[in-house]
């Protein structure tokens, strides 16, 4: 058995993410040897925001554990506390970015499956992810690029 005290974890701070995006993270699925599921825990400091807002092919769960996040949607922003459990669906209909607009911390658990290639759309920046599972083949789109032919480069 695998097993993480979620109330005592050392959350992961990343100097490269850009003011507005500085979050901690615990990638507990990895420390757990989760095979289908990832899970992430993230500490979002006040007026910090988890991820620009984007949507993904895959369900994605959001607990908040402890503070409140304010969640944006196709919907619309409303405000989410500790003890909340919200599913975004996969697709545009599931996309959502969370920022933490109190004074205090907040720490969440995000949820999702953990199957390659994960794909993540951006709507506010016209971008999409697209991440194999081996870092070479990952790259980050503008959709506006626009396409190109199947056999484009080919012969």
């Amino acid at each position: 058995m695998h097993h993480l005290n979620v109330a005592a974890c050392e959350f992961e701070y990343d100097d490269s993410d850009p003011a507005g995006y500085r979050c901690g993270v615990v990638r507990a699925g990895a420390l757990l040897a989760a095979k289908e599921t990832a899970i992430k825990l993230y500490e979002i400091p006040p007026g910090e925001s988890l991820c620009p807002y984007h949507y993904e092919y895959a369900e994605e769960w959001l607990f908040v554990i402890e503070g409140e996040v304010a969640v944006r949607t196709p919907d619309g922003e409303q405000g989410v506390r500790s003890g909340a459990l919200v599913c975004f669906s996969a697709g545009p209909d599931g996309a959502h970015k969370l920022t933490n607009r109190s004074a205090q911390p907040s720490r969440v658990i995000l949820f999702s499956s953990s199957r390659e290639p994960a794909i993540a759309v951006y709507p506010d920046s016209d971008k999409i992810g697209v991440w194999p599972g081996d870092d070479r083949d990952s790259v980050m789109l503008r959709r506006s690029d626009g396409d190109v032919p199947y056999y484009d480069g080919e012969v």
